[in-house]
This record gives C-alpha cells, sequence and structure tokens, in this order.
C-alpha cells in the first residue's frame, strides 16, 4: 500500500515537470525603449482674433457673452455714430437741390437748342447752357456716391466675428462709447493644441514630427488605455524661464477650457529595462509575483504599462525564464 501511495506521488511529479517542460519558457532580455516623461500641457487655440469696431460710436447693441459660439462674419455687436444720420439728411437735401438744378438745366438746354434751329440763338449760349447740365448731372453723380459712402460707413456699424469659434472676452458694455479700431470681443479659434513646456535639460529631444501621448482630460492619474497620440506640431526657438515650449496637434483634442492643464508624456531619449507580457505577473499577499522556470515564485516591482507588456523595475535580471502558472493560463 505504502509502495503504491510512492509510485502515484512520482507519477504526479513527473506528470507536473513534463507539463512545465511542454510550455515555452519566456527568455528576460534587456531591451531599449523610449525614456517617458510626465510634464503638464494648458489648452491653447491655434489664433485668438480680436473682433474690432470699423466706425466710433456708441455700442447699441451686444450679441454676444462669454462662452458665446460664433460663425465667421456673424454681427456680434452694433456701433451707432448720431453725426451719420445728419451727414445722410445733408446729402439727401443736397441731392435734391441738384435734382432741381439739373431739371433747370435740362430746359435751359432745350430752349437754346429751339433758338439755334430757329436762327435767333447763338452756338455759344447752346454750348454754355450744354456744359452747365454736364456739370449739375455730375455734381449730382457725385452726391449720389457720397450718399452711398455713408450708408457704407452706417452699415460698418455692425461688429462682425472675424473668425468661427468660441468668445473668449467681451471687452465692453453695452452703451459704451468707443473709437474705430477698438476691440469688442476675443474670439477663439476653434481648433485646440497642447502647449508643454519641458525642461532645459531634455531641448534635444524635442524636435517637429515627435509622438507624445496625452491622458484624458483632468488632472487623475494617466491610464496606459486612454493615452491619445499628439505630434509636436512646433517648437519655438526662445526659451522660457529655463523650459523649451512646443506645441502639440491631437486629434478630437474635445471641448475644453482655454488654459486647462493635461498630463503628457514626452519622450526624452533611450533606456534599458525589462518587458513581460502584463499575463506573467500576478498578484499574491498584495504583492507582484512571477513563476520562474525552476518552479519558485519571486517579487517583482512592475512600472508602467506600454500597450500589453509591463515594465519590471526590479527582481528580474538578463536570463532568466518565466512560465505561466496554471491559474495564468
Amino acid at each position: 500500500m505504502k509502495m503504491r501511495f510512492v509510485l502515484s506521488f512520482v507519477g504526479l511529479f513527473m506528470a507536473l515537470n513534463s507539463f512545465a517542460m511542454a510550455q515555452d519558457a519566456l527568455l528576460i532580455s534587456k531591451q531599449m525603449v523610449d525614456d517617458r516623461k510626465a510634464v503638464l500641457a494648458t489648452v491653447q487655440t491655434e489664433d485668438l482674433s480680436p473682433a474690432r469696431a470699423r466706425i466710433g460710436g456708441t455700442v447699441t447693441e451686444l450679441l454676444v457673452d462669454e462662452g458665446s459660439v460664433v460663425q465667421a462674419g456673424e454681427v456680434i455687436a452694433r456701433v451707432k455714430d448720431e453725426k451719420l444720420d445728419l451727414e445722410i439728411q445733408a446729402v439727401e437735401a443736397r441731392i435734391s437741390s441738384l435734382q432741381a438744378e439739373r431739371q433747370l438745366a435740362q430746359i435751359a438746354l432745350n430752349r437754346a437748342q429751339q433758338l439755334r434751329k430757329a436762327g435767333a440763338g447763338s452756338q455759344a449760349k447752346l454750348d454754355e447752357a450744354r456744359t452747365n447740365l454736364d456739370v449739375v448731372v455730375k455734381n449730382l453723380k457725385a452726391m449720389e456716391t457720397e450718399r452711398e459712402l455713408v450708408s457704407q460707413r452706417e452699415r460698418e456699424g455692425a461688429v462682425l466675428s472675424p473668425t468661427t469659434g468660441r468668445v473668449i472676452r467681451v471687452e465692453i458694455t453695452s452703451g459704451e462709447v468707443i473709437l474705430p479700431g477698438e476691440p469688442i470681443a476675443m474670439i477663439a479659434d476653434k481648433n485646440y493644441i497642447l502647449r508643454i513646456e519641458v525642461p532645459e535639460r531634455h531641448a534635444s529631444f524635442i524636435n517637429v514630427g515627435d509622438s507624445v501621448f496625452v491622458g484624458q482630460r483632468g488632472m487623475s492619474e494617466l491610464d496606459s488605455d486612454t493615452l491619445r497620440k499628439g505630434v509636436v506640431r512646433q517648437v519655438y526657438p526662445e526659451m522660457q524661464k529655463g523650459r523649451v515650449v512646443a506645441d502639440v496637434n491631437v486629434d478630437n483634442i474635445g471641448d475644453y477650457f482655454i488654459g486647462e492643464r493635461i498630463k503628457v508624456f514626452v519622450s526624452t531619449g533611450k533606456r534599458e529595462t525589462i518587458l513581460i507580457p502584463c499575463n506573467y505577473v500576478f498578484v499574491k499577499y498584495g504583492l507582484s509575483f512571477v513563476h520562474l522556470k525552476d518552479g519558485s515564485d519571486i517579487v517583482v516591482q512592475p512600472g508602467q504599462q506600454r500597450a500589453d507588456a509591463c515594465e519590471i523595475l526590479s527582481g528580474l535580471n538578463d536570463g532568466d525564464e518565466l512560465l505561466l502558472t496554471s491559474a495564468q493560463e
């Protein structure tokens, strides 16, 4: 009976050993990876355009507020110059006077033509009447152009949005007197970018076209499953307070606040590390373990997760071989 038990135990041990041998062991070797550093990026707009008044006067209507979404060419305010009404009245009166003068000049020309045909009038009188009519007609045309000019100045009282975007600041209030060219509101372009500041020691690693990884909205911890890829579009040649400033493009960045901060990972060179598939790591007693080929379990210190691989900061060495446990499979 005792012999049978020993044989059964030996058979079980050999079966487990053969199962372990059947697995392909994962050979540990160090590899070069990008050394990513977390920096803070602020949301900025590509362009910040002022909507300016084209004429001076009093703001009679203010049609937008901070946060309003506007389209290019949309009226956001109206400015009224009371003197323009008086100018239009004066021009209209002058046009009426010239129209009456034109009628008289036309009558005088017709009379001079009749007298000339009858031989009772001179050619000089006919030429004078024709010249007087031409002068009046041209003066009338000039005043009509002047009327159109004043009307155009009145239409320019409508303040237009220079671009499609969102109103960031409103600089004036309704009823305020403003001058020509004075800004009414600041319009942020609808396209947003991320502006990052990298310490001076990493300046040589930031180049146009480099990839960065952007976290989700807010200041929460970065999750590798939610990271989005961005591309450095511009690196500014001037440092600010010992930092390199660069702009990053990110697709579908979303409806952020201007100046909102986001965590971003940037590459600051290469370093050696150990990467293993994450399913080789299991947790026991609150610690992270891996199973070696010799059957022992050792404690490891996981680091940042990269795609489907986990970085191991300590606990493993080059040449170690790992196996999956039955529970991990």
